[in-house]
């Protein structure tokens, strides 16, 4: 494909991909359709990107291996693209099928687009991203408001390295910092909107202190990767922040100090015996629904959370709290209900049914109805319907 041609079919698939981001809904003012059609997202792919493949397994995809066309349907698909797996490699640096843990990815565009709509920017403010990433957001970012007005941070030395050089090619000399982003980044404060593309345990008192009063923080909260809330937040004279959660699932990839840490050894042997054991009045497939999965988290939000399979296809669900050394362990029993096992100071099962028997209770409510309120000293989240006040404090 020619040069010309390649850049006609990158103009014309930024158009479609406007159009379908407003038909869905996520693309809602003019101001980011301009930027959506002006940012090649192609150029923040490379060196390649990762699809998954069979047995859990990633594909490594480059330009040169795809050909221009197919790059260019990838770049512009709706879809979250892995570009490092491990903490380090990349698609150039394997030509086969590899196994890891995603650790950066350009994020799917309907909600990159999404979350800078519900940022509220106006001309002029001063925004953080906490995330840089691929650097395809910052970009949109220094579209919309110039690139003195973003400062983006990235905790990754290689992944900012490759966003940087990315978003100088397109002609944005943008602030980008490596450094750990929950920290923020004082240097430019005070910032009218702070934006996070990685899921936190909680919010960072310093972002508080870094945004204005009357300015917005917008960060995906919560300690499991699946069932976590989009909040947003404004912040107060009095140094407090308090805010609501947005509708819809959202999944980011843990911030790397907010990442649980992997666990090895025998599951079995760590919850081997058991204070209590008795039939689980709410079974573990609530966890695959992602607003009982909010609620588990909300209220186990120090425990991890791992599904076991033995050889014989049964499957044991663990909950290990190494704070409070507590632990969960739920297994089906001989009559097909489940029966769970817990052991330690805290009754890490007891709480999670608790928290969804509230939910219950509130007429199921989505996740709207969550509030969140943020101090110097506490994090609570709340259920705020009339009739439930039921609340939970973030570690």
């Amino acid at each position: 494909m020619s040069e010309t041609r390649a850049s006609g079919a990158a103009d014309e698939l930024r158009r479609q991909l406007a159009d379908n981001l407003a038909t869905s809904g996520a693309l809602r003012s003019q101001a980011w359709r301009t930027a959506v059609e002006q940012v090649p997202r192609e150029r923040f792919l490379l060196p390649g990107v990762f699809t998954p493949g069979e047995d859990g397994t990633w594909l490594p995809v480059t330009l040169d291996d795809a050909g221009a066309d197919a790059w260019l349907r990838l770049a512009y698909s709706d879809e979250s693209l892995v570009t490092q797996l491990n903490g380090g490699l990349t698609a150039a640096d394997t030509d086969h099928p590899v196994t890891g843990i995603p650790t950066s990815s350009s994020t799917l565009p309907s909600l990159v687009v999404r979350m800078l709509e519900d940022l509220g920017v106006t001309d002029g403010d001063q925004v953080l991203e906490i995330g840089t990433g691929s650097g395809y957001s910052t970009a949109l970012l220094c579209a919309r408001l110039g690139e003195d007005n973003v400062t983006s941070v990235e905790v990754d030395p290689d992944v900012a390295a490759r966003a940087d050089a990315a978003l100088e090619d397109c002609g944005f000399s943008t602030w980008t910092v490596v450094g750990d982003g929950l920290v923020g980044h004082p240097q430019r404060a005070p910032y009218d909107r702070i934006v996070a593309t990685c899921t936190v345990r909680r919010i960072p008192y310093t972002w508080v202190r870094q945004t204005r009063p009357g300015g917005t923080i917008l960060a995906t909260v919560g300690a499991w990767s699946y069932g976590t809330g989009l909040a947003k937040l404004t912040v107060n004279g009095d140094g407090t922040a308090t805010g609501a959660f947005l509708p819809g699932p959202v999944s980011f990839m843990h911030a790397r100090a907010h990442a649980a840490p992997t666990l090895s050894g025998d599951l079995a042997a760590r919850a081997a015996y058991p204070d209590t054991e008795r039939a689980a009045r709410v079974t573990p497939s609530i966890l695959d629904e992602w607003m009982p999965a909010w609620l588990s988290q909300l209220a186990a939000p120090g425990a991890q959370l791992v599904r076991s399979v033995r050889s014989d296809g049964q499957t044991t669900v663990y909950l290990f709290d190494a704070g409070k050394e507590a632990f969960a362990a739920l297994s089906p029993g001989p009559d097909g209900e489940w029966v769970v096992r817990q052991g330690g100071p805290a009754g890490l099962w007891d709480d999670i049914e608790a928290a969804v028997a509230t939910w219950g209770n509130a007429g199921k409510p989505s996740i709207e109805a969550f509030r969140i309120r943020i101090s110097r000293t506490e994090q609570v989240v709340w259920l705020a319907t009339l009739d439930s006040n039921a609340s939970w404090v973030l570690p």
